[in-house]
């Protein structure tokens, strides 16, 4: 719990999840899946950084990109 907090969702990011993820207070959500449009706008709003289509070391990040950096990629890449 806290803004340090990574979700991780082998699912489609729903708006249901995003949801979850920010009652959770995740700071991050990443799913293998991509979000849909409201998924979007919601982690966009509640300042969630979003990444979606995670598969191997590819990635999109649809929201709040400046929590990614070196280091964290790092700890989320040796999940995979």
């Amino acid at each position: 719990r806290g803004s340090d907090g990574v979700v991780l969702l082998t699912s489609r990011v729903s708006v249901e999840m995003v949801q979850k993820a920010a009652v959770l207070g995740a700071a991050i959500v990443v799913a293998v899946s991509a979000p849909t449009a409201l998924a979007i706008r919601v982690a966009q709003a509640c300042r969630m950084t979003l990444i979606g289509i995670a598969r191997h070391q590819d990635f999109e990040i649809f929201t709040h990109p400046y929590r990614i950096h070196e280091e964290r990629l790092c700890r989320i890449a040796a999940l995979d």
